[in-house]
């Protein structure tokens, strides 16, 4: 209605009272264009409906500055504005493009804190793993022998061809490059030393957890995965069983009993393929090479490698059944995760071989 000069829209603005308005709008567009000014603040309820009726009658860019000014609720003042915008062909201004700095900043900031959440559900998820396996253990009848002892044979008996094969190929390289280097110090006799040394405290375990990092955590992902995508693993707990002493601990055992026995064929398999170069490169016969080794390579070298298996084979183990864990209900998701367990794993071995070294040779063990 108009009075005092001023046009005031009051009322219920909705569908309801469509035909009503419809008319009064006709009305005052019949009249010609409203010179004065427009009072908004006593419209009481409005819709879409409402909306574009008001669109127009006063026009989109009228109601867009009316929306700044008028004294209406934050919700009724964003569908005016809305609609507004809709019949006006107008859209939002576009944010400014951040800096180069500002990105880089924000995307580092993205990391670090998928970074902490990441480590906070690691470290959750292997409490609860402990704690499983200390209410397990003491009681053999909640004791899983099947899927332990299938664990064994899919994470140990099937990779062993795998491991003994790659760390001889390595343990020769490691003897070539050894003597190529030594052999210009007239040293070519301390390349036993170099591929001993070298595979008893690190290449033999890292060697063998990298594998299994790539081939059994995946393959524990990709396993728990697909139960949590079929709703395997909401039946369990609908059965009243945990999912972590069903699939997680035997998984865990079978790994911490596997990559030990791995590791010390890796060490084996390595210490023959840089005795092989030896023999037939550099002259150093079999009973020669095992004299050198006796003589100068301690048992500590030995049970450095091999106590870092047990340690290797949880973390991998753990972080593979996490991820499987996390995995969402598509196959996609399968397989992001069982990306991810991947190249987590290799990295937690990684890193934690690196600390390892520095603190035994701190240590001088």
């Amino acid at each position: 209605m108009v009075a005092d000069g001023k046009l005031r829209i009051e009322g219920d603005w909705v569908l309801a009272h469509y035909p009503a308005l419809q008319q009064q709008v006709s009305q005052l567009i019949a009249g010609g264009p409203f010179a004065g000014e427009t009072d908004i603040n006593g419209l009481a309820r409005v819709d879409t409906a409402g909306a574009a009726q008001l669109v127009q009658l006063l026009g989109p860019e009228a109601l867009l500055d009316l929306t700044t000014t008028n004294r209406l609720p934050a919700e009724r003042n964003a569908l005016l504005h809305a609609v507004a915008e809709a019949m006006a062909g107008r859209s939002r201004p576009e944010q400014p493009a951040p800096s180069p700095v500002t990105a880089l900043l924000a995307e580092t900031g993205k990391r670090v804190e998928a970074l902490y959440r990441l480590l906070w559900m690691l470290s959750g998820f292997i409490g609860q793993t402990l704690t499983t396996l200390l209410q397990v253990l003491p009681r053999p009848r909640r004791w899983r022998i099947t899927p332990f002892v299938a664990s064994i044979q899919d994470t140990g008996l099937n990779a062993l061809p795998i491991v003994a094969l790659l760390t001889f190929l390595v343990g020769a390289v490691v003897a070539f490059l050894g003597a190529t280097v030594l052999r210009d110090f007239g040293a070519t006799i301390y390349t036993v030393n170099l591929v001993t040394f070298a595979f008893l405290r690190e290449f033999g375990v890292l060697l063998a957890a990298i594998l299994l990092a790539g081939r059994t955590a995946s393959a524990f992902t990709a396993q728990i995965g697909a139960m949590k995508v079929n709703e395997e693993l909401d039946a369990i707990r609908t059965m009243g069983l945990n999912p972590v002493e069903l699939l997680v601990v035997p998984r865990v055992l079978a790994m911490m009993v596997s990559l030990p026995v791995l590791t010390f064929v890796g060490m084996m398999s390595g210490i023959f393929g840089g005795a092989l170069v030896c023999a037939l490169s550099l002259d150093i016969s079999p009973s020669q090479f095992l004299a050198i080794m006796q003589r100068d390579i301690a048992i500590n070298h030995f049970l450095v490698g091999i106590g870092k298996a047990p340690v290797f084979a949880f973390l991998i183990a753990v972080i593979g059944c996490l991820e499987g864990f996390k995995v969402g209900g598509s196959a996609q998701s399968v397989g992001e995760h069982t990306t991810s367990s991947v190249v987590q794993s290799i990295f937690m071995v990684i890193l934690l071989d690196a600390i390892a070294a520095l603190f035994f040779m701190e240590m001088d063990w």
